[in-house]
């Protein structure tokens, strides 16, 4: 075994309450290959001495010699199991090697050679092939560790040189071409490209990339030339920072895993006691044999170990969390895995998390013998030359129809209220009623009409927003604008519902348009008019109320309420870093339905994590009560009741990293 996998297997952390860490340690260690591991040779050179050993025990004749064979076995694998033993033993830790090295002495004093060598050898084994199993788990990490490129072709002094990203300063310019992976964050300057996002995010679609818009490192440039001037530091990237925080997760343990490490500080000294019980009273107040008793004590503390219910948690945990990594949901650690089992209500901000947090045009209400294109092409010109959110949706909706604008002289803009201009020697104006009221005064009368005023009233108490097109004293139509709902938001709530969620909205909006989101969801209860801190607030009530809460929001402005929710969830978390910092779980990519799948992940992970608690528990049960009874041998406590099920829980455990075992729930 190599020191780095000893470590890994059968060493103790000196503030740690585990006792079986032999089949913990760190999951996210990167392993040489498996042909060139010390540990193989280990078992190779083992097996053949073992064999040796019994050919001259059972077909030769020669106990002796055998004798000495199985103690060399026990020397070739068993050396640093007995020296883990004995540092444990000197701080009074009694751990799994201890427990074997006690079972391996025991049978070899009462002339069971052959069965102390084969308890090394099988527990040896048994290490191995749970490390090797648990190779899949660490597997994603490793691939998230390869995804960023080492080198970045930069442009200097007016040439392109290759150097080491950790070279590359903030400001510079790298080239990426087609086919190439993007070595570092930062903002296109030049060119256009599709870009593959998934590795990051879990689109499955590529993402187009122009100048000014922000790219990744590890993300895949699928087509075009690109110049990027670099955002961040190679240990600054997303990605870099997404590779620490997974690593982190692992510190973070669940309830059921953190119960099942106190259970362990109890449960290994409690075998022991009773192992000596079963061999002293037996023999000593009943007049039994003390060999036997003797062997059934050990076999009982060989197959009482809790190695297998100590990593049945852990290693699930990490099969779940870096599942949901390659989906582009970044989890904090196993204890908001578990927690998100538990959510009964889900908590979401509107603007950004349940819409899409850019305008629309919805409708458009021509008056007076006006149509549809005049108005959209008059108030598109307009609005061409102003940078408000609004004038943007408009400008995009004369796009998408190929409405050839006019040009607009004498421009003029009142923040916050409207513009007018000139277009073919007529002055128009466009903006809401106030801005409209105010630029044509009329005593006695208003301009709007009655006509005009009812549409106004009717989509305002919607929640609607609406830009009025004049010229002159003439109202020549409305525009309707309106905030778009994400196209996985009703699907998603609809899952919520289904699964005995509540689904709950906070917003700062106002009535109309909080009211209007609510009911095209179908959500169970809505709050408008919300300041930052009175979403906290509410956060509180909702907790008393509902219990567990989780809440979804875009992790810049609602950071507050994330962080004081049961779970924090943030949207779009790639290009934020207060999402990322702030977020118990992060969705990479803009994508409700990452929720659903989310929910069904921790119900799947912590179904696993029973099933395997469960199993442990009735088959160490099972055979320490046929120990007991002497119905079973060292080697079948050390083959079946450890190796064996220990692997079964390891086993049990990855299938939550298969995604078609997910979708089935």
């Amino acid at each position: 075994m190599s020191k780095d996998q000893h470590n890994q297997q059968c060493k103790t952390d000196e503030n740690s309450s585990e006792i079986c860490t032999c089949c913990g340690g760190d999951v996210f260690q990167e392993k040489e290959p498996l042909w060139k591991q010390k540990s193989l040779k280990i078992i190779v050179t083992s097996a053949i001495i073992f064999a040796l050993g019994i050919v001259l025990e059972n077909l030769l004749g020669q106990g002796l010699l055998a004798e000495v064979a199985f103690l060399a076995v026990v020397a070739v694998a068993g050396f640093e199991i007995i020296q883990s033993a004995f540092k444990g033993l000197l701080k009074l830790r009694f751990n799994m090697s201890f427990l074997i090295t006690i079972a391996a002495a025991g049978a070899f004093l009462i002339g069971h050679g052959e069965e102390g060598a084969a308890v090394m050898f099988l527990f040896y084994v048994a290490e191995f092939l749970e490390d090797y199993a648990s190779e899949r788990a660490r597997s994603s990490i490793a691939a998230l560790l390869k995804l960023a490129p080492e080198t970045a072709h930069v442009v200097r002094n007016g040439g392109e040189i290759e150097i080491h990203t950790h070279a590359v300063d903030l400001g510079e310019k790298v080239v990426v071409r087609a086919g190439d992976k993007i070595p570092l964050d930062g903002l296109v300057v030049k060119g256009q490209s599709a870009v593959d996002q998934s590795p990051l995010t879990g689109e499955s679609m590529p993402v187009t990339k122009k100048e000014g818009d922000e790219v990744f490192a590890g993300t895949i440039n699928r087509e075009g030339y690109l110049e990027i001037m670099v955002s961040r530091k190679s240990d600054e990237t997303v990605i870099s920072r997404i590779i620490e925080l997974v690593r982190q997760s692992k510190d973070k343990k669940s309830k059921t895993e953190a119960f099942i490490d106190r259970f362990a500080t109890y449960y290994t000294p409690s075998v022991i006691l009773v192992a000596v019980t079963v061999a002293v009273v037996p023999p000593f107040f009943l007049g039994m044999s003390f060999e036997e008793w003797f062997y059934r004590a050990l076999v009982l503390l060989v197959v009482s170990c809790p190695c297998a219910l100590a990593i049945s948690t852990p290693v699930s945990m990490v099969s779940g969390i870096t599942a949901a990594t390659r989906k582009g949901v970044l989890i904090k650690g196993g204890e908001y895995v578990e927690e998100m089992k538990n959510v009964k209500a889900m908590v979401f901000d509107k603007t950004g998390t349940l819409t899409e947090g850019l305008l629309e045009v919805a409708e458009i209400v021509p008056f007076n013998g006006n149509s549809h294109h005049d108005i959209l092409q008059l108030a598109a010109s307009l609005e061409l030359h102003s940078k408000h959110p609004l004038a943007k949706a408009i400008v995009k909706k004369a796009e998408d129809e190929n409405i050839q604008l006019k040009d607009v002289t004498n421009f003029k803009s009142t923040a916050g209220a409207g513009l007018k201009g000139e277009i073919q020697g007529k002055m128009f104006y466009l903006g809401n009623k106030t801005f409209i009221k105010q630029l044509n005064p009329l005593d006695g009368e208003d301009i709007l009409g009655k006509e005009v005023r009812g549409k106004l009233k009717e989509y305002d108490s919607e929640g609607k927003t609406t830009v009025l097109l004049g010229k002159g004293q003439e109202i020549m139509g409305l525009m309707v604008l309106m905030d778009r709902i994400r196209d996985s938001a009703l699907e998603t709530v609809t899952f919520l519902k289904n699964n005995g969620i509540k689904t709950i909205m906070l917003t700062g909006d106002n009535e109309g348009t909080a009211c209007r989101v609510a009911t095209q969801l179908g959500l169970d209860e809505y709050h408008h008019g919300l300041l930052p801190e009175d979403k906290v607030n509410k956060i509180d009530e909702l907790a008393q109320q509902y219990g567990n809460v989780a809440m979804v929001g875009d992790g810049v402005n609602d950071a507050p309420a994330l962080a004081k929710a049961n779970i924090g969830i943030a949207m779009g978390a790639v290009g934020s870093d207060v999402a990322i910092e702030t977020a118990d779980v992060a969705l990479m990519h803009d994508d409700l339905s990452q929720l659903e799948y989310l929910v069904k992940l921790s119900r799947k992970t912590m179904g696993v994590v029973q099933q395997n608690v469960v199993l442990s528990i009735v088959v160490k049960s099972s055979f320490a009560l046929f120990a007991v009874l002497g119905l079973i041998t060292l080697w079948m406590a050390v083959g079946i009741g450890d190796m064996g099920l220990s692997l079964a829980v390891i086993l049990n455990a990855l299938r939550i990293g298969v995604a078609k075992h997910i979708n089935l729930i």
